[in-house]
């Protein structure tokens, strides 16, 4: 009985504790390496702060998607953001699986619903049209993140 008590307590708290973002993602990590090649590359990599290459090739129309789950939108220095993506970031917004995913599929309609601004614009054109392929670039990223 005393078993069960602890293990049921450990599952209560467990919960906060995976919520920050440290939880497994829906998406597979295979096929997200896959899309990542296919859907992505043109415009991102990911390169770690030691500069070695963890996926794409030296894309620059995009930022580094090096830790981009839990980061801040709008943050890596040197790169132009759109406005309205700079203004998500100031926000206090963190990327999440949730966030991303409707991100990726309609930048702009994502930026326009979460700002209440139907002027808001984001620099990023392409969509990616599947949701389940979006699910697995996710965990492929989250994959690659400290």
């Amino acid at each position: 009985m005393k078993r069960v008590s602890i293990a049921v307590l450990f599952s209560l708290f467990a919960g906060p504790v995976f919520a920050d973002g440290h939880a497994p993602t829906r998406g597979d990590i295979a096929a997200g390496q896959q899309q990542f090649n296919r859907q992505c590359v043109a415009c991102h990599l990911v390169r770690d702060p030691s500069g070695n290459v963890l996926a794409g090739r030296n894309a620059r129309t995009g930022p580094n998607l090096y830790d981009v789950t839990g980061r801040t939108p709008g943050s890596v220095d040197g790169f132009r953001y759109s406005d309205s993506l700079k203004e998500l970031g100031a926000t206090g917004a963190a990327w999440n699986e949730d966030g991303f995913i409707k991100f990726v599929q309609d930048p702009s309609r994502y930026l326009k619903d979460t700002l209440g601004d139907r002027r808001a614009r984001a620099r990023m054109s392409y969509q990616v049209r599947n949701e389940r392929h979006a699910y697995d670039i996710y965990a492929f990223l989250h994959s690659l993140a400290e």
